[in-house]
């Protein structure tokens, strides 16, 4: 036995997670600390409230990626444990993503079924001897570092304890690769693939094309080096698409009643204004003040700089009888 206090050869071998290594479980030795998150034997965990989840990783001196997979189901509620939907519940949740410490990304998720994908680099000196990696979910309204601005403008229209019943399916390490595949141009579906927005979630992880944003927000985040939208500016195009009619059954005798609504929907949106965007907050240092934007037709382009050190939350303007649309964003 060794001298009190110091470990002895009966202490169990914590053996770290080498990578690249996807960690899919709550019941792995590397998972080390946990906070308010209950380990699963699927996933890795569902946080009861904000906490974080503490990995001991072999990085050996080098720079990290993290990726991290998280979803909401039915028992994503406030209140989950004890079975019982708070107040608000419906609202979309914005939540922040940190790790050491700082803030890397938010997601905002809304619906039983939506999926969010976060990542981020962690550079050598970010990462102690040690080799604790904490990731840590915290809803918009706590901790610090995030403007007061921004706070009072989302009350009311995020739910609080967002972070609430939130499971985080899985994480992976792996060494950030040298180069970076850098289109010009990415569909509003794909920008939210790639981490560069957060609207609401991926409930199809395959879905391209335009992004439906029904919350009448959405995030634009800091993402990985080299990385569509990393540097210089991005421009967003926006546009808007037609509230559908109420459900109709799918008999032949209401055929040509939904063929009469497909026809008035596509006149209405060729009539639509371009969709306004309201205000643009900057999650560290809030109202960044009048966008920068241009119409043209039913369609607003949204000039905005790279989100280096911290996510923007655009919020958008009402559009009667319609709901905005991310068509694409294109970066220079």
């Amino acid at each position: 036995m060794t001298s009190p206090g110091s470990a002895t050869e009966l202490d169990q071998l914590i053996l770290p997670a080498i990578p690249p290594v996807h960690l899919n479980s709550g019941q792995v030795a590397a998972l080390q600390v946990t906070d308010r998150l209950h380990r699963g034997t699927e996933i890795v965990g569902r946080f009861e409230a904000s906490g974080l989840a503490g990995f001991k990783v072999s990085s050996q001196g080098r720079a990290l990626r993290v990726l991290l997979s998280l979803s909401l189901d039915d028992r994503s509620v406030p209140g989950w444990q004890s079975g019982r939907a708070e107040p608000g519940a419906g609202l979309p949740r914005l939540v922040q993503v940190r790790s050491q410490g700082r803030l890397r990304q938010c997601v905002l998720l809304k619906g039983k079924r939506a999926h969010a994908r976060v990542a981020f680099d962690l550079a050598p000196e970010e990462i102690p001897d040690d080799g604790l990696v904490c990731v840590e979910l915290l809803d918009i309204a706590e901790g610090d570092g995030v403007s007061e601005e921004l706070r009072q403008a989302v009350s009311g229209r995020v739910m609080s304890e967002g972070v609430a019943g939130m499971r985080l399916n899985k994480v992976v390490f792996e060494e950030p690769p040298a180069v970076d595949f850098d289109p010009d141009t990415l569909d509003g579906a794909r920008c939210e693939l790639s981490t560069l927005i957060s609207a609401g979630g991926m409930a199809n992880l395959n879905r391209q094309g335009v992004r439906v944003l029904r919350s009448g927000m959405f995030v634009v985040n800091p993402v990985l080096k080299d990385t569509f939208g990393s540097s210089g500016r991005v421009t967003f195009r926006l546009g808007t698409k037609a509230e559908p009619a109420s459900v109709i059954p799918a008999t032949w005798r209401r055929v040509n009643s939904e063929l009469r609504w497909m026809r008035h929907a596509a006149r209405k949106v060729l009539g639509m204004a371009a969709p306004p965007v309201d205000q643009v907050f900057s999650l560290r240092d809030g109202d960044l003040g009048v966008p920068e934007q241009r119409t043209d037709g039913n369609v607003t382009e949204l000039l905005l700089p790279s989100a280096k050190t911290s996510p923007f939350l655009v919020i958008m303007g009402p559009c009667l009888g319609a709901v905005p649309t991310l068509e694409s964003a294109s970066s220079y």
